[in-house]
This record gives structure tokens, C-alpha cells and sequence, in this order.
């Protein structure tokens, strides 16, 4: 497998890496709202950026014509991806675990999402592995 097939993953664990300690070095008497205000202020004008470095002349109207329900959807569920990882910090969840726990209950949640709504097939290699997630929870939260 090439890089091309890696590059988006090794992305993704780099920003959650960061998006983790900056999400716990919000300060805890700044209002969590206002945060997000910044926070989405600052992700609408690095889009629009990227978009035109990488789009070459193209048009932001144009590709909103294309919209359906999932764009302003996704923008609500990362609303509350944040918020909550946020008020976990607030009220004291440790970086080392917080991810952690919420990641091995989303593995199995999306297991079950697959099956349900995408067809995906549930195989012994997945009960396995979500044994293995409720067992890891249960040494990490204990």
C-alpha cells in the first residue's frame, strides 16, 4: 500500500493529537460557547483558504449548490464532538483516557451502524474485537 492509502489516517491522528491538548488547555472559567465561536471562526477562514489553494478558481457558490442535508448535520455533530471533550476536560477526565474511552465505545456503536444502515457484514473477527474493547474499557476505567 502506498502513502496516498496512509496520508489521510497519519492527518487524522496528528490533528486529534493537537485538537486533544488544545481542547484541554481551554481555559476552565472561559465560557465553552465562546471558545467555539474562535474556534469555528478560525476553521471557516482556513477552509475558505484551503479551498481556493487547492480548488484553483473555483467557486464557493457553486459547490454549495451541491449541498444536502449532511454538511450543516456534520456541523452540528462536531458541535457536540467538541463540547463534549471539552466539558470532559473541564470536569477533570485525563487526556491519556477521555479519547480513549470515547473511541472504543464509538468502535463498537459504528460496528453496529455499519450492519444496520450501510449493510456491512459482522464477522467473529468483530465481536472479538468488541469483546476486547468492553475488556480494555474495563482495565482503563478501573
Amino acid at each position: 500500500m502506498s502513502f496516498s492509502y496512509f496520508w489521510p489516517i497519519i492527518l487524522v491522528v496528528i490533528c486529534n493529537t493537537f485538537y486533544q491538548i488544545f481542547a484541554k488547555g481551554i481555559p476552565a472559567d472561559m465560557d465553552t460557547m465562546a471558545s467555539m465561536t474562535v474556534t469555528y471562526f478560525v476553521a471557516t477562514i482556513t477552509s475558505a483558504c484551503l479551498f481556493f489553494i487547492m480548488k484553483h478558481g473555483g467557486s464557493l457558490a457553486q459547490e454549495y449548490s451541491k449541498m444536502n442535508y449532511a454538511p450543516p448535520l456534520l456541523g452540528v455533530a462536531i458541535v457536540g464532538l467538541e463540547v463534549g471533550f471539552i466539558y470532559a476536560y473541564k470536569i477533570g477526565w485525563p487526556v491519556s483516557s477521555a479519547q480513549l474511552i470515547a473511541n472504543s465505545i464509538l468502535a463498537v456503536v459504528l460496528i453496529f451502524v455499519g450492519v444496520l444502515l450501510y449493510h456491512e457484514a459482522i464477522s467473529v473477527k468483530k465481536v472479538v474485537g468488541i469483546l476486547i474493547c468492553l475488556v480494555g474499557l474495563y482495565f482503563i476505567k478501573n
